[in-house]
């Protein structure tokens, strides 16, 4: 058991198969997307204030903003899609063309609240999350019956260059495979 901690100490840091990993959770995204742009909220660190993950998230929705080819912005999660719209909103994004869904608490919920809101909405939707969660929220999403694109961030990916922050982003990892395959075997994604 000592010798399997002692690997399992040294692989996490060395980095190389968290690379993998994050890699095997995430979906390539397109260049080429369009249409109603959909974020996913993420941490909220307290009442009034957005965590790194959402803030990085709203960073990147404000990117795809600009880029002119998308219509709206719809942003899902109980109590961080407000303030996520508020960072977008102060960031340039017209308050009118985003959107926010403010009860979801889970992934599935993201995807089942929004599939409410976007009932008969035909334009192309675009998902945007971090990459590590990607695969479970799309897979959500395409069960809720949104077809939508993927448009991952590199959120752990990006974190994985500082080696401090690898005994979290294993952990994190860890967790979003024991959901994927709780999601999966509930046939939810």
């Amino acid at each position: 058991m000592t010798c399997f901690c002692g690997l399992l100490l040294i692989a996490a840091t060395l980095g190389f198969p968290l690379y993998y990993w994050t890699t095997a959770l995430s979906i390539p995204w397109r260049t080429d997307n369009s249409g109603t742009l959909i974020v996913l909220s993420g941490d909220i660190v307290a009442p009034d204030m957005i965590g790194m993950t959402s803030w990085w998230r709203s960073v990147y929705a404000v990117r795809e903003w600009r880029t002119g080819r998308y219509s709206r912005i719809v942003v899902t999660g109980k109590d961080t899609a407000p303030l996520m719209k508020d960072l977008m909103v102060g960031e340039g994004v017209p308050a009118p063309s985003v959107q926010v869904e403010n009860a979801a608490t889970s992934t599935r919920e993201n995807a089942l609240y929004v599939a409410g809101l976007l009932g008969g909405d035909a334009q192309p939707k675009v998902l945007l999350t971090s990459d590590i969660h990607m695969r479970r929220a799309l897979g959500a999403f395409h069960k809720a019956g949104i077809e939508a694109r993927p448009l991952p961030v590199p959120d752990a990916s990006k974190r994985l260059s500082d080696w401090t922050q690898r005994w979290g982003i294993f952990c994190l990892l860890l967790q979003e495979t024991v959901k994927l395959a709780y999601y999966q075997a509930r046939g939810w994604a």
